[in-house]
């Protein structure tokens, strides 16, 4: 028995609207279920195997030990890192919502990546496999 990939994660948000509005406009995720309280997108992969972004809202009454939620990172697979680093960058609406923390950089692992912050803080990594 193994693990063959990430089906879905799962992010707390604490403003719904402004979450999907980020997520809605990132190339490649189509929307599959929204609520006011839970939304759902997925990102076909080539191959159909399909990955799910879900969107939680994070109700404060259910949080019983007032600690902050930590999540570390989510990163996404993208056929061109520098031209999504440019559509993140100069799109008027995400720019607002979103922290670039870093432009796209060659690691020694064989990816071109950078980081963002998502709207609720959520650290993102946009990776380019190198050939």
């Amino acid at each position: 028995m193994k693990l063959l990939r990430i089906s879905a994660v799962t992010l707390l948000v604490n403003d719904m609207n402004k979450s999907y509005g980020f997520y809605s406009r990132i190339p490649g995720f189509t929307l599959s279920y929204f609520s006011k309280n839970f939304t759902t997108f997925t990102l076909e992969e080539n191959t159909g195997k399909q990955t799910h972004l879900n969107l939680e809202l994070s109700i404060q009454d259910n949080i019983t030990d007032n600690k902050p939620r930590h999540f570390g990172r989510i990163i996404f697979h993208t056929d061109n890192a520098d031209a999504m680093y440019c559509y993140l960058k100069n799109d008027d609406f995400l720019s607002k919502l979103i922290i670039i923390e870093s432009t796209p950089l060659n690691a020694k692992w064989g990816e071109r990546y950078f980081h963002i912050r998502d709207p609720e803080g959520y650290q993102i990594s946009f990776a380019q496999p190198l050939k």
